[in-house]
């Protein structure tokens, strides 16, 4: 069983059990956060699309951990005329176990 569900703007495919790293959400490690927006949602023998959500349908997910990625440079320059601009980034991930999917 799986579901495609809108989690902080993205589309993830989840399956039960399964590790996900999304953006940063605002709850605390070891909290319990449900999502609603289930966009798509396939049992085995049936699938069923939403218009544009299922209705009723959820998923439950644990946050393990906050975390950053890895580091991403960003590099501007312009030949012969002195400018450069260098700059570092590093994104807010949050890691989020998925514990359930309810039809």
């Amino acid at each position: 069983m799986y579901a495609i569900v809108e989690i902080a703007g993205q589309q993830f495919k989840v399956e039960k059990d399964q590790k996900v790293y999304v953006h940063r959400l605002q709850h605390e490690e070891g909290a319990s956060v449900q999502f609603d927006k289930v966009m798509l949602l396939d049992n085995g023998s049936n699938v069923t699309v939403g218009l544009p959500t299922v209705a009723g349908a959820t998923v439950k997910a644990k946050v393990l951990s906050h975390l950053k990625g890895d580091k991403v440079i960003v590099f501007k320059k312009k030949r012969r005329k002195g400018y450069r601009k260098f700059n570092g980034h590093r994104q807010c991930f949050t890691q989020i176990q998925i514990e359930a999917i309810n039809a």
